[in-house]
């Protein structure tokens, strides 16, 4: 006998219709939800990039070759997934996601020789597709079981440390509110999420199980498990067999009918928001027009049916897998924000009509240091801080900041420096050195742009001098704008001063066309961002490079020398806005060779807090993120800590202070050790 399966075993012609009539009307009520997300995601902004109209889901040939590829990566191929670490769950995530996929694909071959015109599920074909897809259905009861002790452990683990941190009954209000703070969902519905999935597992084992002890065949052996499982149990009746085969269908559809309203719903919403998902950097927020606001009367968003139609499906793709809590610097340091549940109140927000920033709440709202750490371990692409940015905006336009942050907005606005201080006295750390200004009409190559904190910060100056001079050294003809110079508009951006920025961004812009600036270097990591991911709006292209990667280039060159510090003396701190939102990681280290790495290192790196407007916000010093980094940093031992950021190195120096105030740990830019390294020849 020819190896091959009998469909619909012992099922008699009515209980084929029913199941026919059972299997369409569940897939057509799941099609009936997914059209409820659809209008609710068309509540939103039309994306720029889709066409309009009738139109409006047909993206254009070159869009279709990214969704397609985004597809490819983010969601067969798992690359965020597999990038996250083992102890956020990703092995078991993919054992899941792959075993699921396994089992769809073995019941679409069966279905495609089932009403296809051509019949190829026989032979040695049959025999690869039994072995191959009995075993990769292990995947996902292995990784659901997998899931289920790691959710109960951690439920049980979070619970009993609720119970120690409010053990007075009349305290259980706020322990709820507590529990907004857990990186992982603990609701029941994700308890039967899990359920189903591990009953639809084992109850296709045990159908194939029944079938194979009805009517064992020579080649039934392909189906490992199936087969051993046969074994176990013995021979079964019709009945039995017939009442397994309607058990698991039953379940299956079950579960067609009720994926919109689980969390399996990222299954199918997480293909859509991954495909489209906006080619935008990371660091660039979206610019708000003009005309939008007159035509809205608003600026930002109040309602979450005023965030782009991409948005808002997304949220409904959110895993709740808490990957971008468990990485968030506000909520790792006891404050309310929790990225996860941002996504699921503003969810919650569209679908009641609350205004966002109520759902979310302000406190939240103004914890985030925008450094994107969720956004880059979303397994989905949601991206969190265009969420929190964009209701930022609503805020401040209606007058909702204040403090130190407000002040900052009016110095900016007033001098052109988000620390108040005068143009002129942006030319203050020159004195008594040779600078060449654009003014002067002097020839140069590259604008070093010196930046706020880089020419009033007296750490962030030493800074800017020892990059100067080692431009002066190399022999790269650069100069400045001085009192030209004015501030980027990156701290006013991202509190949600959009204006403020986009005032600064022409006028800045303008300047660059005046002197003909093609290059730019400067020591920020918020600038950098700004110039090269933002500017190019208002109309200045340029090449922008962070100065460690005009230093790494002068190294490769010869004409300067790296520095090599003896090993364990230098730990290095990935800045934010330079490692992960710009992908800069390498040339730091070229240029300073040798340094230590902490735990978290590049991509992973932990933010020191000063991002998103929180360098001028007030916080409590036990909820400071650049002490959690401060301690991970001294823990590698070492006495010299290196920075390639002027915010960075204002946070963590207040912190080393707190943390060892007896001891001598040095606090150093990348500039200065390289400056040392060239001069003596000796790094400090």
């Amino acid at each position: 006998m020819e190896p091959t399966r009998q469909e619909f075993l012992h099922i008699s012609q009515p209980e084929k219709i029913l199941f026919y009539f059972l299997v369409y009307a569940s897939l057509a009520y799941m099609a009936w939800q997914i059209a409820q997300c659809v209008r609710s995601w068309r509540q939103g902004r039309p994306i720029d990039t889709l066409r309009p109209g009738w139109k409006y889901w047909l993206p254009t040939r070159a869009a279709a070759a990214k969704w397609l590829g985004n597809v490819l990566s983010y969601v067969l191929l798992q690359k965020k997934v597999r990038s996250s670490r083992p102890k956020s769950g990703a092995p078991m995530h993919l054992m899941i996601f792959y075993g699921f996929v396994s089992l769809v694909l073995a019941t679409t071959l069966l279905a495609i020789n089932t009403y296809g015109p051509v019949k190829f599920h026989h032979g040695t074909y049959y025999l690869v597709y039994e072995t191959a897809f009995d075993l990769l259905g292990l995947l996902l009861v292995v990784g659901v079981g997998w899931a289920f002790v790691r959710r109960a452990m951690a439920l049980g683990k979070e619970l009993g440390a609720a119970a120690l941190r409010e053990p007075d009954p009349e305290q259980a209000a706020k322990q709820a509110v507590d529990r907004r703070r857990w990186p992982m969902s603990h609701s029941m519905n994700d308890f039967w999420t899990l359920g189903l999935l591990l009953v639809i597992g084992l109850t296709g084992y045990w159908l194939e199980a029944c079938r194979i002890s009805l009517d064992t065949r020579s080649f039934d052996s392909a189906s490992i498990v199936g087969f051993l499982w046969a074994k176990a149990q013995g021979p079964v009746s019709v009945g039995l067999y017939r009442f397994a085969w309607w058990f698991h269908m039953v379940w299956i559809f079950v579960f067609f009918a009720v994926i919109p309203k689980m969390r399996l719903r990222h299954i199918v919403m997480a293909i859509a928001s991954t495909a489209g998902k906006p080619e935008r950097p990371m660091g660039h927020l979206r610019t708000i027009p003009m005309e939008e606001v007159e035509q809205t009367e608003q600026v930002g968003v109040k309602l979450a049916k005023d965030y782009s139609r991409w948005h808002l499906m997304s949220l409904d793709a959110c895993m709740e897998c808490g990957r971008c809590t468990e990485v968030c610097p506000a909520w790792n340091v006891g404050k309310v924000l929790n990225p996860k549940q941002v996504v699921q109140d503003i969810r919650g927000a569209l679908r009641d009509g609350t205004e966002v920033a109520a759902a979310v709440s302000e406190e939240a709202l103004w914890a985030c240091t925008t450094c994107n750490a969720c956004v880059e371990a979303c397994p989905v692409l949601i991206r969190h801080v265009d969420l929190i940015v964009d209701s930022r905006r609503n805020l401040v336009s209606e007058g909702a900041l204040s403090g130190p942050a407000a002040t900052m907005l009016r110095q900016t606005a007033s001098t052109s420096n988000a620390w108040g201080q005068p143009a002129s006295n942006r030319e203050d750390w020159m004195k008594g050195l040779e600078i060449p200004l654009c003014r002067d009409g002097v020839e140069f190559e590259y604008l070093f742009w010196v930046g706020c904190a880089g020419a009033t910060d007296p750490g962030a100056i030493k800074t800017t001098k020892a990059v100067a001079e080692l431009l002066t050294k190399a022999g790269v003809k650069f100069a400045c704008l001085g009192r030209e110079e004015a501030c980027t508009g990156d701290p006013a951006r991202r509190v949600g001063e959009e204006f403020l920025f986009q005032d600064k961004a022409a006028q800045n812009a303008a300047t660059f066309e005046k002197y003909g600036v093609k290059k730019v270097v400067t020591t920020c990591p918020h600038c950098l961002n700004t110039l090269k991911n933002e500017y190019g709006e208002y109309g200045a292209s340029m090449e922008v490079f962070h100065h460690s990667q005009l230093l790494q280039q002068l190294v490769r060159k010869g004409d300067l020398v790296a520095a090599k510090p003896p090993k364990g003396e230098v730990v290095y701190h990935d800045p934010c806005y330079l490692s992960r939102v710009n992908e800069e990681s390498e040339a730091p280290r070229e240029v300073v060779a040798g340094m230590s790495d902490p735990e978290h290192k590049g991509k992973k790196t932990l933010c020191c807090g000063a991002g998103g407007g929180r360098m001028w916000m007030e916080e409590p010093p036990s909820q400071r993120p650049a002490n959690r980094r401060t301690e991970e940093l001294l823990a590698t031992g070492a006495t010299t800590v290196a920075v390639a950021c002027p915010f960075c190195r204002i946070m963590l120096g207040d912190s080393i202070k707190q943390a060892r105030p007896n001891d001598e740990i040095r606090l150093l830019d990348l500039a200065e050790m390289l400056q040392e390294a060239n001069t003596t020849g000796v790094t400090p």
